[in-house]
């Protein structure tokens, strides 16, 4: 167990990463108690965590497409923290919205399910972020094999699930669902092939690292003829004199 945590390496990327994830937690707690949950507290807890739930998970979505267009390998490694930190998220939402708002009334729970849309929309997109979840260590991957790889492809599913349900749920003033929608269509599209190929020949890095090279390269030039003209021009000179 000592081996296995001395193991444990963070990068400086993975170490801000997680402790922006958990901002917005610590935020709410600090809101809650200092009475600044605005006039509706409830409310307040369940939309700050679902937004915090969206977020994060479009971010875990943009790790591939990020490594994969500016060569950023870090980002690969934080991608399954996001997706679990968005579980936790969306977990918490659930939490105050079965046991705060509706106080684990099943009927009312079941009535508010089969008659609000947004709802249906969150409940769905929960309901398949779980066995992703659970899914999400080494030993899953293992175990499943080419199906872990189909089973989590339905992330994106949720993903436009839990889009529908923002936008159902604020009514009004639709922008930063709008925009989250925007990014998770654009992550869906990355995913189609010739895109992907696509993005991986416009690699922002390895172009930026070939015309760094290449300026190098033309500067080594420039100084090697300076050197051979400077040369050239102290034999004749010294011919001359001869």
């Amino acid at each position: 167990m000592k081996n296995q945590l001395r193991s444990i390496r963070f990068t400086k990327f993975q170490i801000f990463v997680h402790i922006a994830a958990i901002i917005p937690l610590v935020w709410l707690v600090l809101d809650y108690f200092t009475d600044n949950l605005t006039f509706n507290p409830i409310q307040a807890v369940t939309l700050r965590t679902g937004r915090a739930a969206i977020i994060l998970l479009v971010f875990s979505l943009a790790c591939t497409p990020i490594n994969t267009l500016f060569g950023f390998r870090q980002a690969i490694k934080v991608r399954r923290a996001l997706g679990l930190y968005a579980f936790m998220y969306a977990s918490i939402h659930f939490i105050i919205f079965l046991g705060v708002d509706y106080r684990f009334d099943l009927g009312l729970i079941f009535e508010e399910i089969v008659t609000k849309r947004y709802i249906i929309a969150g409940f769905l997109a929960g309901l398949i972020l779980l066995p992703l979840a659970i899914t999400s260590t080494k030993g899953w991957m293992k175990r499943l094999g080419i199906r872990w790889k189909k089973l989590h492809k339905l992330v994106y599913i949720a993903g436009l699930l839990a889009v529908a349900h923002y936008i159902w749920v604020v009514k009004s003033d639709y922008r930063l669902p709008l925009v989250i929608g925007a990014v998770l269509v654009f992550l869906l599209i990355a995913r189609i092939p010739s895109v992907r190929k696509l993005l991986a020949n416009l690699n922002i890095s390895r172009r930026l690292k070939g015309i760094n090279s290449s300026l190098v390269n033309r500067s080594r030039n420039n100084i090697q003829t300076r050197k051979d003209r400077s040369e050239r021009y102290v034999s004749r000179t010294n011919e001359s004199e001869i």
